[in-house]
């Protein structure tokens, strides 16, 4: 009856500690708030008869299973997530969490800052990329003035690293 998925890649453990609070805070509105009212719904809903006819009672149970499952895959992400809350014992290295900025060899545009962090924080209107992303790949453990080559879908592109910190920019 359901679709088959095929399963995800496995993707680092690592998240920061904003990734696993917001994570927590998610988990617990979840729990905490839509489940007991979605399940209020779906209960009122049962008591009117038919259920095959229930627009209430059919999208309350799908939204359950929704959340049921969503609670489920965070509960997991919390258990084995490794939480890195210290700075590398060498800063001058790229690794998990440090900002880094880099520049087009051809240098054709302005300067990029990413932020490496957990699969579960990407959020690309910030530029922060999955430690497990290829720009990422290439960028761990170099240091500045270092050249990196990325394979992209538009071909291989070699970036230098100009700047690389573990405190939020401009702060």
């Amino acid at each position: 009856m359901s679709r088959y998925r095929p399963p995800r890649p496995k993707s680092s453990p690592y998240i920061t500690p904003e990734g696993a609070a917001n994570m927590r805070a998610e988990l617990r509105q979840l729990w905490k708030v839509e489940r007991p009212q979605v399940t209020q719904v779906v209960h009122e809903a049962a008591k009117n008869g038919d259920r095959s006819e229930n627009g209430d009672y059919i999208y309350g149970k799908r939204r359950l299973r929704e959340i049921d499952s969503r609670v489920r895959y965070l509960t997991k992400r919390l258990e084995n997530a490794k939480i890195i809350e210290d700075k590398p014992r060498d800063p001058t290295k790229v690794f998990f969490a440090a900002w880094v900025t880099v520049e087009d060899e051809e240098a054709k545009e302005v300067p990029q800052t990413f932020r490496l962090v957990g699969s579960d924080e990407i959020d690309p209107s910030l530029n922060w990329i999955s430690i497990d992303s290829p720009m990422a790949q290439a960028l761990v453990g170099k240091c500045l003035d270092d050249e990196v080559m990325v394979k992209t879908p538009a071909g291989p592109r070699c970036f230098i690293i100009t700047g690389i910190s573990y405190e939020l920019p401009n702060s």
